[in-house]
């Protein structure tokens, strides 16, 4: 049986920018994608802290050491910059092997969303 894991999670960053005019995804500071396990392209579920809000789009990489963490396109619209967000990635995998799989768990600084 094959089962949906969380894979990885970067766990309350700022929103740095909304880009409605951007043809989409979310940017995300390639410091905090590579210590998350993410890479470009990869599917990323949004929960907004906010408002609630849970969003689904794919991972670009930003700036390095730059805390970015921008919304484009459609998804721009259901964020303000200064929410704070929790971005998570599924893994599909065989249930034994879920069983003792540890995900990527990333806790960067609120403040600048750079890790510590």
């Amino acid at each position: 049986m094959l089962i949906h894991v969380v894979k990885s999670k970067i766990h309350r960053v700022k929103c740095t920018g909304a880009d409605l005019n951007y043809i989409g995804s979310i940017t995300i500071d390639q410091d905090l994608m590579e210590a998350a396990n993410i890479i470009e392209g990869e599917k990323v579920q949004i929960v907004n802290n906010n408002n609630g809000e849970r969003i689904e789009t794919y991972a670009i990489p930003g700036p390095r050491n730059s805390g970015e963490i921008t919304l484009n396109g459609a998804a721009a619209r259901r964020v303000a910059k200064g929410d704070i967000l929790i971005l998570i990635t599924y893994a599909i995998m065989e249930l034994e092997e879920a069983k003792s799989f540890k995900p990527a768990l990333v806790f960067p600084n609120e403040e600048n969303n750079l890790l510590n």
